[in-house]
């Protein structure tokens, strides 16, 4: 992909990634925090990180793209490189995700009493905490990383592109 209605794909692109990781972050740990929240969201966690997935590398090819079409810039370099890291937090959104999801689905065959999902929940906490420390470590990982990535982006495109003035107005008044 490299252009869309004649802008590169990148600059439209970028918005996705920019909302769907942070958001697919927030409902990642609330709902491996609270597993109320997981089983609300239902299949629409995992659905939700795999489109954040998929939005990433085509995000960044669109960059690759646009990177070989402007003038060779360090803070593009940049930009590039920290873009390229973004991949694998995505990629552990997805799978935790994915995993949250599973488990919110609960034991099968339990009475209706709910007697037999008792001593699986017990076994589970363990399972539980490790997921929701891993979630929350993953989820602020990839945030921060969208942040970086972002500011960067934002240095490598306006560092010179706009005056301090504004029109009609003269510096020092």
């Amino acid at each position: 992909m490299s252009l869309v209605n004649g802008l590169p794909a990148h600059v439209l692109l970028v918005h996705v990634v920019v909302v769907l990781i942070p958001l697919t972050a927030l409902a990642l740990v609330a709902g491996a925090v609270w597993p109320r929240a997981a089983r609300r969201l239902g299949v629409l966690l995992p659905s939700l990180a795999l489109v954040a997935l998929a939005a990433v590398p085509l995000t960044t090819e669109a960059g690759e793209w646009l990177e070989r079409h402007v003038d060779d810039d360090p803070l593009v370099r940049r930009h590039t490189e920290l873009g390229d890291g973004l991949l694998p937090w995505a990629l552990g959104l997805f799978v935790l995700a994915a995993v949250v999801w599973w488990s919110a689905r609960g034991p099968r065959g339990e009475g209706r009493d709910g007697g037999a999902a008792r001593p699986a929940r017990l076994a589970s906490l363990p399972l539980r905490i490790v997921v929701a420390v891993l979630s929350l470590a993953v989820a602020a990982g990839a945030v921060v990383d969208v942040y970086r990535i972002g500011d960067s982006g934002a240095k490598a495109a306006w560092h010179d592109a706009y005056s301090k003035s504004a029109h009609g107005e003269r510096d020092g008044s």
